[in-house]
């Protein structure tokens, strides 16, 4: 990834330490668990990153059911939801 643009951010100082504390700990960069953070919460993925997300659940050895199966366990019946 190729970082082009400085944006300077100030945390409270205990924000810091911990932050700073969690990075040493998964043995990355400040910055790096900043972005990191901002790209889960914000949901902002590459196309790159998308289509590796579908491989690896299309890896998955999952046991799944017809689509009618599916249906019926997830769409509940019209009277179901009357009182």
């Amino acid at each position: 990834m190729e970082l082009t643009k400085k944006t300077t951010i100030l945390f409270p100082p205990d924000l810091h330490h911990q932050l700073a504390l969690r990075a040493r700990v998964q043995k990355v960069s400040l910055g790096h668990l900043v972005r990191a953070a901002c790209k889960a919460q914000y949901s902002i993925s590459s196309v790159e990153d998308r289509l590796q997300a579908v491989k690896e659940l299309s890896e998955l050895s999952l046991p799944v059911g017809s689509v009618a199966q599916m249906k019926r366990e997830s769409v509940p019946d019209p009277e179901d939801l009357l009182p």
